[in-house]
């Protein structure tokens, strides 16, 4: 299992570095996962990029999941009532304080 861990913002401002970093990652291996952890603030630009990896790994045939839903990611979700729709289990991680 391949693992890549956002840190910092998915935001408007970082969207395209991070779409590259997403996409690169995604022809690494085919069980993958996105540690969300760190990431410290998302917009619509941000979940904008978390469904256009799940689509991408879909259409390749893997499997990609989302892990350690940090706060600001699970407020986006629940704002666009997305929380379910990624089908990954939503875990609030631990090193939130």
């Amino acid at each position: 299992m391949q693992t890549l861990t956002i840190e910092d913002e998915l935001t408007i401002f970082t969207a395209a570095e991070q779409k590259n970093n997403v996409l690169s990652f995604l022809s690494s291996g085919d069980d993958l996962e996105i540690n969300l952890s760190q990431v410290a603030e998302m917009d619509t630009a941000g979940l904008q990029l978390l469904i256009l990896a799940k689509r991408e790994a879909a259409r390749a045939g893997k499997s990609l999941r989302f892990v350690m839903h940090s706060k600001a990611v699970l407020d986006i979700l629940e704002l666009a009532n997305l929380t379910t729709a990624f089908g990954d289990q939503v875990v609030i991680s631990h090193n939130e304080g």
